[in-house]
């Protein structure tokens, strides 16, 4: 009888390591803590939707991992991840060479342009010399703040940064400046809102890789190089199967993933 309750214990405790070695991985995944609609925004009961959201629980579910949703404020996001308190990026983040100095990324999720967006009364280009005289805004710590310093730094009047992109979008509506420069997408869910109605999209700035990146992908640590390839063989294996095309398709009417 005991040798018997001894065998019972035995396949137990094994029953019970075997668990623990499969089960899932827990990831803290950090959004930006603002909304930037279509990519995340709360709903009405406090929970993150959005396609970025979908896309992280599609590229989880594949790599089988357990994410976490850990909103970070935007400036802040990069040091969250090399101190350990975050670990991932999935928050429409640029693949940059500045970047790539301090953190490493996942291949590209998505590729779309970066555009200008004024009011409908003005009538003028996304060129420096269409933007001459006029004030930019455009959000902090981000490769569109790059960009504009860049190229747009001696032609406008002022530069004014932003913490969140929607403050931008308030002040252009305020007509407290002229011009926006952001991710085309985020534009474009600025001019289809009612506050949007004040302005139209002059079009999109002339690329500059070095600045604006080669897409977006997820931001992790250098030396975390096997959540790299999972992630990495999870964003590969989501495309191949339609997963990734079935869920964009109910946000954008055109490839988001880009070339």
């Amino acid at each position: 009888m005991k040798q018997k309750l001894k065998v019972a214990v035995l396949a137990w405790a094994i029953g019970m390591t075997g668990a623990a070695a499969v089960q899932a991985e827990t990831v803290r995944v950090a959004f930006s803590a603002e909304p930037y609609p279509p990519f995340t925004s709360l709903d009405a009961s406090g929970k993150w939707v959005g396609w970025e959201v979908e896309f992280e629980q599609a590229v989880c579910k594949q790599a089988k991992l357990d994410c976490v949703i850990t909103p970070v404020a935007w400036d802040g996001i990069i040091p969250a991840l090399t101190s350990h308190k975050i670990d991932a990026i999935m928050s429409s983040m640029s693949i940059t060479a500045e970047r790539l100095k301090t953190i490493s990324f996942s291949d590209k999720y998505y590729n779309t342009p970066a555009g200008i967006v004024g009011n409908k009364d003005d009538k003028f280009g996304a060129t420096p010399d269409d933007l001459a005289g006029k004030v930019i805004g455009v959000q902090i710590s981000t490769n569109n703040a790059d960009y504009v310093k860049k190229h747009f730094a001696g032609k406008a009047a002022e530069i004014k940064e932003y913490q969140t992109q929607d403050e931008a979008n308030q002040d252009l509506a305020a007509g407290r400046i002229d011009a926006i420069q952001a991710d085309t997408i985020a534009l474009n869910a600025f001019l289809t809102s009612d506050a949007g109605k004040c302005c139209d999209y002059k079009g999109n700035v002339a690329d500059d890789p070095a600045v604006l990146g080669t897409g977006m992908g997820i931001g992790l640590r250098k030396e975390d190089t096997a959540l790299k390839d999972k992630f990495n063989a999870a964003i590969k294996a989501i495309r191949a199967d339609g997963t990734y095309d079935a869920f964009s398709k109910k946000y954008f009417n055109f490839n988001i993933y880009g070339n």
